[in-house]
């Protein structure tokens, strides 16, 4: 029996131009099953040594973890010192297998093709907005493959995209709860909704605040920013990490070049980020043009693997500010190209010294004529998929509003007595123990942990929503599942709860907020397709850098959100990549 049964080229050819019997007279041989890891399947009886997989892993994904071993008929595709491979992008060597060979372990034997439904949608688990197409049979998400976008994820995508479905069916909020003596009790929406908005009716309004998570869409943040503006609160904030991004300048927080313009860069420099954690899609396309040749590539910050040849110019800030008084060895190499780029990690915008490094960077694109009508060589990779959407929507404080730090700080000394958590998992919720908190999420993570009123939400899974990837393409989820139990779309809970408030949102449906987002911005009338932004200088005093060198946070790659934190399978890459890489 083979997984691949359905769906195979060779078992459609065999069919059609087939013998019914087999022509080999001799003992077949028979090859061990090999273990790749807890993503990989392996028959290695059906390979038929065509070393795609081989070449996927050394061209594309630069790790080059595979290879043929032996002469002959004894020849074997294996991982020469029996490792577990560990590329981010490992599973797209499932899809480029012709046989059985190399098939899905966390889906193997769980589905025929022919049982499941199709859903063409979008990823969420990173600011990439990789094209997917979401596998279903009934209530159930099966696996999840990737789809064709020749200017975003090309055929690929990560395994995070890839395998981590299974955290959807687990830890889910799927009823409204309340806590009543310290323990949170079930009730239904009419409760729940009333008990939030009696809290938020009876706080006075500088004492309310908002935070939207890394996973929320752009309709949900737009209404509970309209419902915080019409409560006369102005602390709201979607940067999670503290991260210093200019909200009424757009082209100093994209990535402008595009994902596809990385092909026509002939000069790129690194500051503080490592794609190949942060977005393994923009890491490989890198290493594409890399390959490419004629296409040198440096790096400010801290050294990590990048998959392809790096000049390592230091750790320490102040190369920036030589770069741009062109004092550094770099800028020969800057001077002479026609296309550079830069690359700006969110690592680098949390830092006291963000907004000098923000303008320098800003001033070395200027300097290298990195900024012209056809090109755009300054670019901020984010890595969240919420977090463009909400600059662009303005989900940040205005005037005297409470940015994140404030928040949390004042929450903590009882100056803000309401925090209102839109999918807001990745803060430190321990500072939120002395107040209100209303939290609105599809998973019992951190948030909810410590939540007053749990209001249910669907996953991106399970809703028709916009995000707004890095580079500022604007793109929507499909509804594949519906949401489990009792959970709602976000922005009709939020509407709801607008109701009970007594304040007046003029939305009776979706495609009314959606006729409300085309208002805010040439972007969201410009679906699937990258808008070119006015580049506005990025203006700052004077400049003063720490001395602090640059610095990463630990990050681990399956497990950034609540969905991959509630997936096994995350759970088990993470196990073996830690004992595999010590």
């Amino acid at each position: 029996i083979c997984d691949q049964g359905g769906e195979c080229d060779l078992q459609d050819i065999t069919m059609a131009y087939g013998k019914g019997i087999s022509r080999l007279d001799e003992y077949k041989r028979a090859v061990p099953k090999k273990h790749f890891g807890p993503l990989i399947e392996t028959a290695m009886n059906r390979c038929i040594h065509c070393t795609r997989c081989v070449r996927f892993l050394s061209d594309v994904a630069g790790t080059n973890e595979l290879g043929g071993i032996g002469r002959g008929e004894n020849i074997e595709i294996s991982t020469y010192i029996k490792r577990h491979i560990s590329s981010e992008l490992s599973g797209n060597i499932i899809d480029l297998c012709p046989v059985g060979a190399l098939t899905s372990k966390p889906y193997s034997f769980t589905a025929r093709p022919w049982e499941l439904s199709h859903c063409e949608t979008i990823d969420v688990l990173d600011a990439v907005g990789s094209n997917i197409r979401v596998d279903c049979r009934g209530p159930e998400v099966m696996r999840i493959l990737p789809r064709l976008n020749e200017e975003v994820n090309e055929e690929w995508i990560s395994d995070k995209t890839r395998f981590a479905y299974d955290g959807l069916k687990v830890q889910r909020l799927d009823r409204p709860y309340i806590k009543k003596e310290g323990k949170l009790i079930p009730v239904d929406w009419n409760e729940a909704l009333a008990f939030a908005a009696k809290k938020l009716k009876s706080t006075k309004s500088n004492k309310i605040a908002a935070i939207a998570g890394d996973l929320a869409d752009c309709e949900s943040m737009l209404l509970l920013k309209e419902v915080m503006q019409k409560l006369g609160s102005g602390n709201i904030d979607c940067r999670q990490d503290g991260a210093n991004l200019i909200s009424s300048n757009r082209g100093s927080y994209v990535f402008n070049t595009t994902i596809q313009g990385i092909e026509s860069a002939d000069l790129c420099l690194l500051i503080n980020t490592n794609p190949r954690i942060e977005a393994p899609i923009i890491n490989a396309r890198l290493r594409k043009r890399y390959l490419q040749g004629n296409f040198p590539i440096a790096s400010i910050g801290p050294n990590v693997e990048y998959l392809y040849h790096v000049e390592r110019l230091g750790n320490n800030p102040n190369i920036l500010d030589e770069i741009a008084k062109g004092n550094h060895k770099f800028c020969k190499l800057l001077s002479v190209a026609s296309n550079p780029m830069l690359i700006i990690g969110q690592d680098a915008l949390v830092r006291d010294d963000s907004e000098s490094i923000l303008a320098l960077t800003g001033k070395i694109a200027e300097k290298f004529n990195m900024i012209r009508d056809n090109w755009n060589g300054f670019n901020v990779l984010h890595k969240a998929a919420a977090r463009v959407g909400g600059l662009d929507i303005g989900f940040v404080p205005k005037k005297d509003g409470k940015d994140i730090s404030q928040i949390l700080k004042q929450a903590e000394s009882g100056e803000v007595e309401v925090v209102y958590l839109l999918g807001a998992d990745e803060i430190d919720t321990s500072k939120l123990e002395n107040t209100f908190v209303i939290y609105q999420g599809h998973h019992g993570d951190r948030g909810a942990h410590i939540a007053d009123v749990i209001l249910p939400g669907a996953a991106y899974t399970e809703k028709y929503a916009t995000y707004v990837n890095t580079e500022g393409r604007v793109q929507r989820t499909n509804l594949a599942v519906f949401p489990p139990g009792e959970a709602k779309e976000d922005w009709l809970i939020i509407k709801n709860l607008s109701q009970y408030l007594s304040l007046s949102l003029l939305y009776d449906s979706l495609f009314d907020v959606r006729k409300k987002l085309d208002t805010i911005g040439p972007q969201f009338r410009s679906v699937d397709q990258v808008v070119k932004n006015t580049w506005v200088p990025i203006s700052n005093g004077k400049i003063n850098l720490s001395n602090t060198p640059f610095t990463l946070k630990e990050c681990n790659f399956y497990m950034t959100d609540s969905i991959g934190r509630a997936s096994k399978i995350m759970a088990d890459c993470t196990k073996d990549f830690y004992e595999h890489s010590t």
